[in-house]
């Protein structure tokens, strides 16, 4: 039986071709479409990380010009003493422009043991910085004043950044090389290390990361101030937050945002590209099943004698079935095998720098997906050649 299907399908090749095409290139659509659903979808199951609800940024772009490092010091030294006095904000910290839920990026790199570990997320922050989003550290400890006089800089990386570096070791303690150059070697010391923090949303990865303590030379460069305040701050301390602030740096420009809002926008701004790709393929997916269902139709029409002579020696309404689905089936796993073969070299060549599973996981849904497509559009026009009457295909013959 199965011969009889290939030979069939061999002498009608040229027919067969154009269809072999369109599941070909479905495939590959899906492919691409259950690739970025898988990847979004194991981002999405893994933890965030931090705590976002109640912490907000203070957004400001200070003009004011210092004479020196004290002035700068004392400037944003009383700013602190004056928000540390509303009872709302239980904490506050300084950070570099790249806080959670920003487009804001800054990458680094690391020497360890004569190998190039990047790209690495850079963050500038303050002693509390963790406390004001919660955030899991895993071991050691996190920054704190006395920190300043290290001679060693100390930072805090996350547990994938930890994991590349020294896999099972021991992290805490290590001294690891932060040069650009030859010329100028300098170290930085492991001092604790956080669980991973998926600060560009719910649907991307952490990615390695590092944390460094902010310094006075620092103080003239950031422009966010994170603050976590109490569950009964509302509208009115905001605008009376936004007026202390305002009314002390007269010579910037200051807004606060919420996280939880941020966090909303970087989701929506994520996910519209799967949604405008993922209609497009359904467009697609509809043209192709419109295309396998008028191909089978057109079958069944040009091949009513054949069907009704089969009927006429004895085959079964559910044999003719058969054949007709089997037949689409086959057809299909044709394309499937050149479309496997496409999509395999995404995880061997490490496209996208995904992880393997990911690629493996979207083809089997992949292939599985086409499979019940071209079933369910073949099983219609299946019946309706099983229904066909011997005599009445015959005598149209």
């Amino acid at each position: 039986m199965i011969k009889h299907l290939f030979k069939l399908i061999w002498n009608k090749k040229k027919q067969n071709f154009l269809l072999i095409t369109e599941i070909f290139i479905s495939f590959l659509v899906i492919f691409g479409v259950f690739t970025s659903l898988v990847y979004y979808y194991r981002n999405y199951k893994k933890p965030m990380g931090l705590t976002y609800n109640n912490v907000w940024v203070i957004n400001f772009q200070n003009n004011k010009q210092f004479h020196n490092t004290d002035s700068v010091t004392q400037y944003y030294a009383t700013l602190t003493a004056m928000l540390k006095n509303m009872p709302q904000i239980k904490t506050l910290s300084y950070a570099s422009s790249n806080i959670p839920f920003t487009s804001s990026t800054s990458t680094t790199r690391l020497i360890y043991k004569g190998q190039e570990i990047r790209p690495i997320n850079f963050y500038r922050v303050g002693d509390n910085y963790r406390e004001a989003f919660n955030m899991n550290l895993l071991e050691g400890r996190w920054f704190n004043h006395d920190d300043v006089v290290s001679s060693n800089r100390p930072v805090v990386i996350n547990a994938s950044l930890k994991e590349s570096l020294f896999g099972n070791g021991r992290a805490l303690g290590q001294l690891i090389d932060d040069s650009h150059d030859d010329k100028h070697v300098r170290k930085i010391k492991v001092i604790g290390v956080v669980q991973d923090v998926k600060d560009k949303g719910d649907y991307l990865p952490s990615g390695m990361a590092m944390y460094n303590r902010v310094d006075t030379s620092d103080m003239r460069y950031i422009g966010k101030l994170v603050i976590k305040v109490s569950p009964d701050a509302d509208a009115a301390f905001e605008s009376k937050l936004y007026k202390a602030v305002a009314g002390y740096m007269k010579e910037a420009s200051v807004e606060i945002e919420h996280f939880s809002k941020k966090r909303e926008s970087t989701n929506r701004s994520t996910l519209i590209p799967i949604i405008i790709f993922s209609i497009v393929a359904a467009f697609l997916i509809i043209n192709v099943s419109l295309g396998i269902f008028g191909v089978l139709w057109y079958n069944i029409n040009r091949r009513r004698g054949e069907i009704g002579l089969r009927r006429a020696v004895g085959a079964s309404g559910g044999s003719v079935s058969g054949q007709l689905i089997s037949e689409s089936l086959i057809l299909t796993t044709f394309s499937l095998i050149i479309g496997v073969f496409f999509a395999i070299q995404f995880p061997l060549l490490n496209v996208f720098n995904m992880a393997a599973s990911t690629y493996v996981m979207a083809m089997f849904l992949a292939v599985a997906f086409i499979y019940l497509l071209v079933f369910l559009c073949s099983l219609y026009p299946g019946r309706q050649a099983a229904a066909i009457y011997p005599a009445v295909a015959l005598h149209e013959e």
